[in-house]
């Protein structure tokens, strides 16, 4: 393991070199990619940049101590260590920590696809719920949110929505929000005061850059047509919205929120490189689903991952056996305990599966 912290320290250190390249700079591709690289490193290999330092300064404080007979110099070395060594503990669990984290990819945004499922209204109404509690997640952490694509019902509710999300850990936690959602109310439309159940999909893709996938203009049909739905005149009368088709996967995306084709394509083209990005990973995952079986998720929207009971102010998530009697504090976007949960449950199942950390006692 320490040779593997050595190498990405080193590579860190190279890539820092390289961006002060001037022929490198004026490059955008190639900089944009060690950009990349070296936000992907940055985290773990400032770590183990701390970590090796703390050990140099206790290593000579070690020596002074030894080595010297001068009884001041050695009281300073003493107090040196008595104030280096309880710091060690807690950069080693917060590397160890790091290193689990950086053997799942990150992404700097991520596309979200909320869709109602069975429940008619009432599921599309619970879809603009999920919507809106992560619209308040984001806000609370600072990511930023747009959306890129949305159906509306006649009572305001979501068939579906398609919205970006970048911001730093993002992904990192919403990740394990793909899967079925089901939610279990009295609707404000049941005279007889029945309890229905519902359900809503949510899908999270990682956002890849144009480097990340390019897609040849040849593979692509796309076409226009006139918006539908709100917007007045110019969204009904202008062929502003867009539909592509990617013709080697037969994927179909399509967007009309905005005014401007131009911006249309846009947004669909994101769309559509998140969904080939997904398809390109999707051999790799299964491979390591199999590798990994009780790993917290799948992100297969089929599988139910959690129930929100409105009658009980509860929510329950099933991967992790957690039940919580705070739902209309959750809908509000304070999802911490949740999401704190679902990466410690991560991290265990991978430490289990044999993806944990050597020691890192380098004394």
């Amino acid at each position: 393991m320490i040779d593997r912290l050595e190498k990405i320290l080193n590579r860190y250190n190279d890539i820092e070199q390289q961006m002060l390249d001037p022929e490198i700079a004026s490059d955008p591709v190639r900089y944009g990619q060690l950009a990349r690289e070296r936000g992907q490193l940055e985290r773990l290999a400032l770590k183990y940049r701390e970590l090796k330092t703390l050990d140099t300064q206790l290593a000579d404080a070690k020596n002074i101590l030894k080595e010297e007979t001068d009884p001041e110099l050695q009281s300073l070395a003493q107090s040196e260590i008595d104030q280096l060594e309880p710091e060690r503990p807690s950069i080693v669990e917060t590397l160890e920590e790091l290193i689990l984290d950086s053997s799942e990819p990150d992404y700097a945004s991520l596309i979200m696809e909320i869709r109602a499922g069975t429940g008619g209204d009432e599921a599309a109404l619970f879809a603009r719920e999920l919507f809106e509690m992560y619209s308040h997640l984001s806000g609370q952490k600072g990511w930023k949110i747009e959306v890129m694509e949305s159906s509306t019902t006649e009572l305001g509710g979501f068939k579906e929505i398609i919205a970006s999300i970048s911001g730093s850990g993002a992904y990192r936690v919403l990740k394990f929000e793909s899967g079925g959602h089901r939610v279990q109310r009295i609707p404000e439309t049941e005279t007889k005061g029945r309890r229905h159940t519902s359900m809503a999909t949510v899908a999270v893709l990682p956002e890849p850059t144009e480097v990340d996938i390019q897609i040849a203009n040849d593979d692509l049909r796309i076409d226009t047509y006139r918006s539908s739905g709100p917007g007045g005149q110019h969204v009904n009368k202008t062929s502003s919205a867009i539909r592509i088709t990617h013709l080697p996967t037969n994927i179909v995306v399509q967007c009309q929120d905005e005014k401007s084709q131009h911006k249309n394509k846009t947004k669909a083209m994101r769309v559509l490189r998140s969904r080939l990005f997904e398809q390109k990973h999707a051999e790799e995952e299964l491979r390591r689903s199999a590798q990994r079986r009780t790993l917290i998720g799948t992100g297969d929207r089929s599988q139910r991952i959690r129930t929100y009971n409105f009658p009980e102010n509860r929510v329950t998530d099933h991967r992790l056996g957690l039940t919580l009697y705070k739902l209309d504090h959750l809908l509000e976007g304070n999802l911490d305990e949740l999401f704190n949960a679902a990466i410690a449950f991560d991290r265990r199942q991978r430490l289990e599966q044999g993806d944990g950390v050597e020691n890192l006692d380098t004394d």
